[in-house]
């Protein structure tokens, strides 16, 4: 029987953020830990299981592809990282191999839970986690834009000055360059953005307008800053788990796979959906603007094109 467990494929520092989010958070009553470094896994669950007396009681371990048969969720944080200079579609190749490889090893064990994907480029590497997997789409989930809005959130909250929780907003489409803003359903306790700023007179529309590039860019800089980026989106994978084990029916803006949403068909991108206990349940269609169904259009494009140059 599945008892929340999780594994968890990858100890890079987006992996062990998320073992560590998790851990503190309580989320999975079971986290198995697989990486081709057996070394830094050992110690990973040394390190987090001295957490344990201070949170909650979870089962942590090294494990092995053979024990994905009765897990609850598949993440998967594993393959090579971006660096400094590289767009996450620069990855595309580098990755889809050790997917391959990867997925078949899980899918072979028995696995016929959840899967749930990190690694960039998110939206490619879902679609290929999918038709490598064989699973139901909705079974196939990427983190997608959910990273994206939390930035886009807190940056607008930041401005205006009150809690990020209190802005409703999201970033659609891809997780990368051509990824967009959905201005015409941002919102403050429900009230337009554009009432917000006509209210206040000393709101700086233009800064407002920035936001959103500080938040497609954000990546860009925490890399030149740091070399990488982990915590943010250690965070949204748990956020994602407990979602899913919780069977919460939140909504995020994952990467999620469209079959006429939006008019556009056989793509996975970044779109508001219902997460729970099966998966994606929903895929939330809003209405956008023309500017942002172009937008849209050009984002799926640019995706489709990767796609077809993998033959995938």
């Amino acid at each position: 029987m599945k008892d929340s467990k999780i594994i968890l494929i990858g100890t890079g520092a987006v992996g062990s953020s998320f073992a560590y989010a998790s851990t503190l958070l309580g989320v999975g009553r079971e986290l198995g830990i697989i990486d081709i470094n057996e070394d830094k896994v050992e110690g990973e669950v040394m390190d987090l299981t001295d957490a344990i007396s201070f949170t909650k009681p979870k089962n942590i371990y090294k494990a092995d592809y053979s024990d994905c048969k009765d897990a609850e969720v598949v993440v998967i944080t594993a393959g090579a990282a971006q660096k400094e200079g590289e767009t996450r579609l620069d990855l595309v190749d580098k990755n889809l191999a050790i997917f391959k490889e990867m997925i078949g090893k899980v899918v072979d064990s028995g696995f016929d839970g959840i899967f749930l994907i990190a690694s960039n480029p998110v939206d490619i590497l879902t679609y290929a986690t999918w038709k490598y997997s064989g699973f139901p789409a909705s079974k196939v989930i990427g983190t997608g834009t959910t990273l994206d809005s939390s930035r886009f959130k807190k940056e607008i909250a930041g401005l205006i000055g009150i809690d990020p929780r209190s802005v409703e907003a999201f970033i659609m489409g891809e997780h990368g360059d051509t990824e967009f803003p959905v201005w015409s359903h941002t919102n403050i306790g429900g009230l337009p953005i554009y009432e917000w700023v006509r209210n206040q007179s000393e709101l700086d529309e233009k800064a407002l307008l920035d936001t959103f590039e500080k938040s497609k860019n954000a990546a860009y800089e925490i890399i030149k800053k740091k070399g990488a980026t982990f915590y943010g989106i250690g965070m949204a994978l748990t956020a994602l788990v407990r979602a899913i084990i919780d069977d919460e029916n939140s909504v995020y803006s994952t990467s999620s796979y469209l079959k006429g949403e939006y008019g556009l068909d056989d793509i996975y991108l970044g779109v508001p959906t219902i997460i729970g206990k099966d998966g994606a349940k929903w895929v939330i269609e809003i209405p956008l603007t023309d500017i942002e169904k172009e937008n849209m259009d050009k984002s799926a494009q640019t995706l489709k094109d990767i796609i077809d140059e993998s033959h995938l």
